[in-house]
């Protein structure tokens, strides 16, 4: 899951969204690094992210892949399930996604210090409603080139929008079979 999923799933408290978007940025232990709502937001993060690579249907999802795109299929499928779920919010939430983006860019903005790479890549985010804008499926061609830039081997990422699009249907249909069961998963480990 991206960065969408992890807020929608995450919780409802400001400082829980913190903490799911924290859990790209912050590694290793947790004790006391920050506030016990923040920290349960990481381990929830941590423990999706854990869930979501082993379950049976996203493997079967990644699969779906031509074996030279393997090696980037999780990125590929996190993105592509935060474009499901911005298409689909409604069927998934009771808040229109306008508004709950608008409070997550709040809350974020707010915050003075943010940790490693997030507090870079945050202003980016709130500017141009990355949130939001995964609803648009074109968008998703500029985040996958996005993300290409960053790695050793751009080229595994960079044309993966044309597999994505092939791949559309099958792979919706993955995502409206496991978000369901990742919710009711996301609701029993944030104890």
């Amino acid at each position: 899951m991206n960065y969408l999923a992890h807020l929608h799933l995450g919780g409802q408290s400001p400082e829980h969204w913190l903490g799911s978007l924290y859990g790209d940025f912050v590694k290793g232990r947790l004790e006391g690094r920050f506030s016990p709502a923040v920290e349960a937001g990481i381990r929830l993060h941590r423990q999706i992210d854990a869930f979501t690579d082993s379950h049976p249907l996203v493997l079967e999802a990644l699969g779906r892949f031509p074996p030279e795109r393997r090696r980037y299929a999780g990125i590929i499928l996190d993105v592509f399930f935060d474009h499901c779920l911005a298409r689909h919010w409604g069927d998934y939430a009771k808040q229109p996604l306008d508004d709950f983006t608008r409070e997550v860019y709040q809350v974020l903005g707010a915050q003075e210090e943010l940790p490693g790479r997030l507090a870079g890549v945050a202003p980016y985010l709130i500017a141009g409603d990355w949130l939001g804008s995964y609803r648009d499926f074109a968008v998703l061609d500029q985040v996958f080139k996005g993300i290409s830039r960053r790695l050793s081997k751009p080229e595994g990422l960079a044309t993966a929008f044309a597999d994505v699009s092939a791949l559309y249907e099958p792979l919706s249909g993955d995502f409206r079979r496991f978000y369901p069961v990742l919710q009711a998963f996301a609701r029993t480990g944030q104890a």
